[in-house]
């Protein structure tokens, strides 16, 4: 099947063209297409932007285990409804995904699917219990992508390093969930003067700066790629520069909330807007801000954390913490391009380019020919309210429902494939 994409406005991370594209069943096959191409399929995107299909290197699907929040079928609709053709979904599922059995179903039951590619990362330890190492060569060859045990950071500097060197002997990399435990507590916001105001237990920044010292200095000791996950501080910031400053192999990642809201929600007592790491201060959200513009964070993901109502809907200090977050990605994203903080080339390196380089996956992250056909047509101008019927996931979670959003994947091409269209 040939599918014609005409009028596009091309955008790769290192230049923008206009053409048309002709996609040649799963691959791209040509940017200079005529408009009298024969095609199966022609969508005249207007002039608007196209870009390669964005990658989430961090998301939870609760698949296995807790499927009652989100399972991958329902993760695959809601990604792809948001531009994203490619999630790596993280190991604290029931049974954890510390062992290549694991691995292997969420790949197979996201190809049941058939709409969004599913990259699982897998555990670093067994159990997440900090301790054993898993047999991260047998889970690589089932199709992990990296290791974490996001959510149950390693308390051991031993174990981490034997972790970083061992992912590192299979070509593949750690992954960070930066937070010291004994320094985070009973703590639900950020440490500051709303948790004063709110009488809510607190988190101080360095709860997280710590972790990040430990472990960039763990990346220089091995010599292994340490990627650092959600960064919310200025801190951290500071120390990812220094590291990629000195030469050490350390990345990292920032999420919409953290570079657009701030603990001032708080004030609500909204538990919507509870996560971790904990909505910052103003000076962090600028921090998160000037990393993204110049270059020094690596990408832009979600941390999609799907919780059922009830678990949300209960005491503040109860709540589970985090919020979905793959419908909300590109028009938080697009607003960095609106302010001038980023180009919208800078905008595709940090959601495709780039991860796709991390996750080692050549045939995609770029619209180029050969490239495989994950290609999302976008509308940086449409207005629409995000309420829970285009809401795709099976939470409801976000304090973003219910507002009105500026900015939209018009269509979502897998494979060459149309798997998602915006409704009229």
């Amino acid at each position: 099947m040939k599918t014609l994409l005409k009028n596009c406005k091309i955008v790769n991370h290192d230049k923008t063209i206009e053409g048309n594209i002709l996609i040649d069943g799963e691959i791209i096959a040509s940017l200079e297409a005529s408009d009298s191409e024969k095609a199966d399929k022609v969508i005249d995107c207007k002039g608007h932007y196209t870009i390669p299909g964005i990658i989430d290197m961090h998301v939870h699907l609760r698949d296995p285990g807790f499927e009652y929040k989100e399972d991958i079928a329902s993760g695959s609709h809601a990604a792809v409804a948001g531009g994203v053709t490619g999630i790596c979904p993280m190991a604290n599922t029931s049974p954890i995904n510390d062992n290549n059995a694991i691995t292997k179903f969420m790949i197979d039951k996201g190809k049941e699917c058939g709409i969004c590619d599913i990259f699982p990362i897998g555990a670093m330890t067994k159990r997440m219990a900090g301790e054993e190492l898993t047999e991260m060569g047998d889970m690589t060859e089932a199709g992990a992508i990296g290791f974490s045990d996001d959510g149950l950071p390693v308390a051991s500097a031993e174990v981490f390093r034997r972790a970083a060197e061992y992912a590192s002997q299979f070509g593949s990399f750690v992954i960070s969930h930066a937070e010291d435990k004994s320094l985070t507590g009973a703590g639900v916001i950020n440490d500051g003067e709303i948790a004063t105001i709110t009488g809510l237990r607190s988190i101080p920044a360095e709860s997280e700066e710590v972790m990040v010292a430990r472990d960039i200095l763990m990346a220089k000791l091995t010599g292994a790629h340490v990627h650092i996950c959600h960064i919310s501080s200025k801190g951290t910031l500071e120390l990812i520069r220094w590291a990629k400053a000195q030469g050490i192999n350390v990345t990292c990642e920032v999420t919409p909330h953290h570079f657009t809201l701030t603990e001032r929600e708080l004030l609500s007592y909204d538990t919507n807007y509870k996560m971790n790491p904990p909505l910052r201060s103003d000076a962090d959200v600028e921090a998160m801000l000037d990393g993204l513009k110049k270059g020094d964070i690596d990408c832009i993901v979600t941390d999609h954390a799907p919780h059922h109502i009830d678990e949300k809907k209960v005491e503040f200090d109860l709540a589970m913490f985090g919020i979905i977050g793959l419908q909300t990605l590109l028009p938080l994203s697009l607003k960095l391009v609106e302010r001038n903080i980023m180009s919208m080339n800078d905008l595709v390196r940090v959601m495709s380019y780039n991860p796709a380089k991390l996750i080692r996956k050549t045939d995609r992250g770029e619209i180029a020919e050969g490239k495989r056909a994950d290609i999302v047509i976008i509308d940086e101008n449409k207005e629409y309210v995000f309420d829970e019927k285009m809401n795709k996931s099976k939470s409801m979670n976000t304090p973003f429902l219910g507002k009105t959003l500026k900015g939209a994947a018009l269509y979502t091409i897998k494979n060459g494939n149309v798997v998602f269209e915006f409704p009229v």
